[in-house]
């Protein structure tokens, strides 16, 4: 496993913040660059954990801002502070559980 930290690279007034909330930096315990996106995703809240129905498939994780290119970027995490060995998951950074955003109000 190796740590990357996400780091949100849209300028606040980005219109693909619309769309899912900015989490701020993280840093995670993964497989890959790709992975540390899905790993962040995955801590979110998905709409098979609540009363509700996602608008596209069975879970909302491929809408995450992690995921999009736009809004985040990933960085090996190099200094040591967190160690290498363990399960996937964010390590450090708080990951946002009011992520779900209504597409009507």
């Amino acid at each position: 496993m190796k740590l990357y930290r996400l780091i949100p690279i849209a300028a606040e007034t980005d219109t693909n913040w619309d769309l899912a909330p900015n989490q701020g930096e993280v840093v995670v315990r993964a497989r890959s660059s790709g992975d540390a996106r899905v790993v962040a995703a995955e801590a979110e809240l998905d709409f098979m954990e609540i009363d509700a129905l996602p608008g596209d498939g069975n879970s909302t994780t491929s809408s995450s801002a992690f995921r999009n290119e736009k809004l985040y970027t990933v960085v090996d995490e190099t200094n040591g502070t967190y160690p290498l060995d363990g399960p996937r998951e964010v390590v450090a950074g708080t990951v946002r559980v009011d992520n779900i955003r209504p597409t009507e109000l």
